[in-house]
């Protein structure tokens, strides 16, 4: 299950075979192989069978053994030895070697692969859709690879088998046959290839129903606080009527082909007894030979139906693989440059020089809003960030000012590089943060943001996502200093886990606004970075917890270079310049006193607001 990293999955849908497959084609051939001999000595077993029956006939009881003592002992190799040990031998490489690595080898590198994928994917899709496709592709990958060794291989050995016998008992016999494979061919040719398309559609419905049932679970709080059982309902239920119609429409193409293929297989059945039999009528052939013909008829007709099943299971899986494709394999957006190292912050200097980021149409994942319009590469573009030039000194704590949609919070986003600039550069302590891998980056940077989602497991585990494998003492260190070691100890979940080992629910739904804010901000101390971003910190919190919350933060401020966000301005009057944002620029920069003195933009925002929260500027 260990396997490293990849590039992006082939977009095309033979080449992701290839690619997913290729490390185990071994295993394949072996089983390939093992399945082969397999299939031939059961059709040998239908020769033997003709060959004792003529024996039978034609000689007596007591030279029985005496005469065909060696090719009895053959037999008996072939159908109790070889033939055993080859079909369990193939069972155990597919379900020992084969099908649990490469359905789940494939999910962990898909996985792997899309949850490097940027902001703007995760904004624009279903989570749960995206994980279906994820889990459904890997699972769809395996299965095709079963049904080429359990159905399309075995059947081309069947049929090649069947042929060379009926050549060597009458060439008559193969007349039949071949008008049988012909007409077969044409029916998996004809109606198998619809099933692909029709089961890509499935999967995609699959998916859709799959993401808006989680999507609904996921906000259950907004379901509840608005009373939208029945929109939710109905929200479900025309996924699940397009996803009934799509399945409706594949099952009538399978009974299509079943009532084809039974008709065929009729046809076959009754036209080669008779065929035998006036051979036989005829001198032309023998009992025995009756017998392996027939027997052999009997076998096609029963494997037929269940060759066609595993050929279209084959382009359903195919057609899963396909459409999950188109998800899996789109290229990351955000990407580390080809010689990026590692980013060496030893001061903390941050630089926006000449920053401009805007909303293009080859960037429809990126949801900010703006407010200001201007031509750009003769297009109408909304512009979010405009000619920023920024520089925060090592250590310097500086505040961001601005209604919403000034461009505040994109500036973070762009110092993260959850997006890439259009123009311009930013750098750390001299180092463009373009050219430095992301982890590293993101490492060096503490950032506690407005809206807290902490993951579903355990508050240990939530506490330790700042500094995996810190130690008990440290993580309730960090709690004691984000004032979140008062409620942890009474925290119990529905196991009965109590403490730090309580599960908090998905995003923390079983903590209070405050509680969460608390436990991200324990987080980032942990984390313990010399670059500190604070994006609506205290928001959350009412105003006691948040007057202990800032004499943490100010502590915890002490030797960092500090970029904070927040729309209530007394939590940020005294740090150590503030900087106004409007539509996308900086438009004044100061110290509070300064600001309020100019009778600028600062001085009406200050002026204007109103319970912690900003009016509009008009």
């Amino acid at each position: 299950m260990d396997a490293p990293l990849q590039d992006t999955p082939p977009p095309g849908t033979l080449a992701f075979f290839k690619h997913y497959l290729m490390p185990v084609w071994k295993v394949i051939l072996f089983a390939l192989v093992l399945t082969g001999i397999a299939t031939i000595a059961e059709l040998l077993m239908y020769r033997y069978l003709g060959q004792l029956l003529d024996w039978m006939t034609e000689g007596t009881p007591k030279h029985f053994l005496a005469e065909h003592w060696v090719s009895l002992l053959l037999m008996l190799v072939v159908t109790a030895i070889i033939r055993p040990a080859a079909l369990l031998g193939s069972r155990a490489t597919i379900n020992l070697a084969l099908a649990p690595g490469i359905a789940n080898r494939t999910r962990l590198l898909n996985h792997r692969y899309v949850l490097r994928q940027s902001i703007g994917f995760f904004q624009n899709d279903f989570a749960g859709r995206v994980a279906q496709k994820v889990l459904q592709t890997g699972n769809s990958l395996r299965e095709a690879v079963i049904n080429v060794i359990d159905g399309a291989w075995m059947m081309v050995i069947y049929l090649t088998g069947i042929v060379w016998m009926f050549v060597d008992i009458h060439p008559g016999l193969v007349i039949p046959m071949a008008i049988w494979f012909v007409l077969y061919a044409s029916v998996v040719y004809w109606m198998v290839p619809p099933v692909k398309a029709r089961s890509a559609a499935l999967s995609e419905a699959v998916s859709v129903v799959t993401g808006r049932i989680v999507d609904s679970y996921t906000n259950i709080q907004a379901v509840k606080l608005f009373a939208h059982h029945d929109m939710e309902d109905e929200f479900a239920a025309a996924s699940i009527r397009r996803h009934t119609t799509a399945f409706r429409t594949m099952m009538r193409l399978i009974l299509n082909m079943t009532v084809a293929l039974t008709v065929l297989n009729t046809v076959l059945i009754v036209t080669v007894a008779s065929l035998s039999v006036w051979y036989w009528y005829n001198d032309s052939i023998t009992l025995g030979e009756i017998a392996i013909v027939n027997g052999l008829i009997f076998r096609l007709n029963h494997m037929s139906g269940w060759i066609l099943r595993t050929i279209t299971s084959l382009f359903e899986n195919v057609g899963v693989v396909q459409n999950g494709v188109e998800t899996i394999s789109k290229p990351q957006s955000i990407v580390d440059a080809s010689n990026a190292v590692e980013l060496n912050v030893s001061e903390g200097r941050i630089e926006f020089d000449d920053v401009s980021f805007g909303y293009r149409e080859s960037q429809a994942d990126i949801n900010f809003t703006a407010q200001t319009i201007i031509d750009h590469d003769a297009r109408r573009v909304p512009i979010v960030i405009e000619h920023c030039n920024l520089t925060i000194a090592a250590g310097e704590r500086v505040g961001l000012v601005g209604v919403s949609g000034s461009g505040k919070s994109t500036l973070i986003s762009l110092l993260m590089r959850f997006h890439d600039t259009e123009k311009g550069e930013i750098r750390i302590d001299g180092q463009p943060i373009s050219r430095v891998t992301q982890d590293s980056l993101r490492r060096q940077i503490g950032v506690v943001t407005q809206d807290t989602a902490l993951l579903h497991r355990s508050i240990r585990d939530n506490i330790l996502y700042g500094a995996a494998g810190a130690s008990d003492e440290r993580v309730m260190q960090a709690a004691e200093a984000a004032a979140a070691a008062s409620f942890i100890p009474d925290l119990i979940d529905n196991k009965g886990r109590r403490g730090l080992d309580a599960l908090v629910g998905e995003r923390g739904v079983k903590l209070s606004g405050g509680q969460r804010q608390r436990i991200a901000i324990a987080r980032v101390l942990l984390k313990n970075a010399p670059i500190l971003v604070l994006d609506e910190a205290t928001s959350a919190l009412d105003s006691d917890v948040e007057a202990v919350i800032q004499q943490k933060l100010i502590t915890l401020m002490q030797g960092k270079t500090v970029l904070a966000v927040a729309h209530r301005l007394s939590t940020i009057a005294s740090l150590d310049r503030l900087v106004v944002m409007d539509a996308g620029m900086i438009v004044e920069s100061g110290k509070h006193d300064e600001l309020i003195a100019r009778k600028g933009v600062y001085s009406r925002l200050w002026a204007r607001q109103s319970g912690g929260f900003l009016g509009k500027i008009r």
